[in-house]
């Protein structure tokens, strides 16, 4: 071929490829922050749904990642009411189980937007519907609320007046590691200032979930679980807690163990961390950390009951599954908040023993999420 027709057909060749590239890729800019890092992408960006999903009728990708959901109702929140965006959130994980895995964040951070889009009237941003995914929008406008407190100490008792519902006091615990910049022991202390030992215990459950599960943009908060200690010590900080916050650190730390070892795609970690909850066995803790165990399992399996059924049965000791048993029949009464939850859960259970301690579980008030 002649050098300037190959360099012209070449040319096009190149162009038209370009602009393919643009037509597939999903331009949606973050904008840089003070530290250089890009920021998710702001409320009111249009996204197409995710790189390789392709579209429903209706724009939504085939699967939901966590940021092409939480795009999708920051969006609808901005062009609508937090109402609106909630009860969309609350039918998109009913349809698609697994959003689950990530609803509550999601939900957090909608809490966080409707205080600040309200001018802090907490009356009026829990004026909307705030139960799906476990009260998460609730969670994410008490941490707001008290972030902004300029005296947290007192706010933090007031804030869940006249109620002192325990959603309410559990976001509380969430709102003093905003407070206190993931400071365990500092939040520990605002807990403290709760009267009773119930709401205290109810308070150190947010603080304890927020420790494990720290929100996706906070870079700093893994800190205060370093990997050498951990490495040690496999529960820290759990052994060095006092006796009333022992119990929601340790049913909270499998979160950490499982998102650390890639659970998504490593099924078997389910069943390594109910032996790792064994070293919890001397300080008395094994019990709450394998309830936290089925708790995760459920919430990360929600479509497929009888496979988390199987991992808590693969626990070598009756006591473990039981305890397993508990976590997973817990998150799936807080997930599904009707009557029945408990009982279609149970006749899903193939293995006998499970299937019993299922029907034995349902009977305790599930509270944890």
């Amino acid at each position: 071929m002649h050098a300037r027709v190959f360099a012209i057909v070449t040319a096009f060749l190149l162009g038209a490829l370009g602009l393919g590239a643009l037509a597939v890729t999903d331009w949606v800019p973050g904008a840089a922050t003070a530290g250089g890092r890009v920021a998710p992408a702001v409320a009111g960006a249009v996204v197409a749904g995710g790189a390789g999903a392709s579209a429903s009728p209706t724009g939504d990708p085939a699967v939901w990642t966590r940021s092409t959901l939480r795009n999708k109702l920051m969006t609808e929140m901005a062009a609508t009411d937090p109402g609106v965006a909630l009860a969309d959130l609350d039918k998109i994980t009913k349809a698609k189980p697994y959003t689950v895995r990530f609803c509550h964040p999601i939900a957090h951070e909608l809490g966080h937007t409707a205080v600040k889009r309200y001018n802090y009237d907490f009356a009026k941003v829990l004026s909307f519907p705030h139960d799906t995914c476990a009260s998460g929008y609730l969670h994410g406008a008490v941490e707001e609320m008290l972030a902004a407190s300029s005296d947290p100490g007192t706010d933090l008792l007031k804030l869940c007046q006249p109620q002192m519902s325990g959603p309410c006091v559990h976001g509380t615990g969430h709102g003093t590691m905003f407070v206190t910049k993931q400071n365990v022991a500092a939040a520990r202390d605002l807990c403290s200032k709760y009267a009773s030992q119930s709401r205290i215990i109810t308070c150190s459950e947010g603080l304890f979930m927020q420790l494990f599960g720290p929100d996706e943009e906070d870079e700093n908060a893994k800190a205060n679980l370093p990997a050498d200690k951990l490495a040690s010590e496999p529960l820290y900080p759990c052994p060095e807690q006092p006796a009333l916050f022992q119990s929601a650190c340790y049913f909270y730390a499998p979160t950490y163990f499982l998102s650390s070892h890639d659970y998504p795609d490593h099924p078997e970690v389910y069943a390594q961390a109910l032996k790792w909850c064994l070293n919890a066995q001397a300080t008395g803790g094994a019990g709450d950390c394998s309830r936290g165990v089925g708790s995760r399992t459920m919430k990360y399996n929600l479509d497929r009951e009888d496979w988390v059924g199987q991992q808590c049965a693969s626990a070598a000791d009756a006591w473990q599954r039981k305890s397993c048993v508990d976590g997973m029949v817990s998150y799936y009464t807080v997930n599904y908040t009707d009557a029945g939850a408990a009982g279609r859960l149970c006749a899903k259970l193939t293995n006998e023993e499970i299937a019993r301690d299922c029907r034995s579980s349902a009977r305790l008030s599930g509270s944890l999420d």
